[in-house]
């Protein structure tokens, strides 16, 4: 991210929604985690930091941490996945592959709004 490099004398309060989401991850990948949960890391960003976080959690993934996404945002979910559960009124209604989901259409109507 660099734009971080650009803040570094900035403090942490007065960033940008998309700055502190970056700082957040940069700051969690400071312990080596083999696994990072993150929630909505997307949510109202700007489409272009957006792309940047959705090209960060890819790299992520080619470094071998495991990352638990909680995202509605499906074109990102759907990139960097595995495996996809989608939760309705609480429950697991789907999981397996990202092919096997786009290739549910009623999972996809009933539950996703696409």
């Amino acid at each position: 991210f660099p734009r971080l490099k650009e803040r570094e004398h900035t403090e942490a309060g007065v960033l940008s929604g998309g700055e502190q989401q970056m700082l957040t991850l940069c700051r969690t990948l400071m312990g080596d985690p083999d696994l990072i949960i993150i929630d909505e890391p997307t949510e109202g960003l700007a489409p272009k930091i957006v792309e940047l976080v959705g090209q960060y959690l890819q790299t992520l993934k080619a470094r071998g941490v495991s990352v638990l996404l909680i995202e509605q945002k499906l074109t990102i979910a759907m990139a960097i996945s595995d495996r996809a559960l989608v939760m309705g009124h609480g429950s697991i209604v789907f999981q397996g592959t990202p092919d096997s989901l786009r290739a549910d259409p009623y999972t996809r109507k009933e539950w996703l709004e696409v």
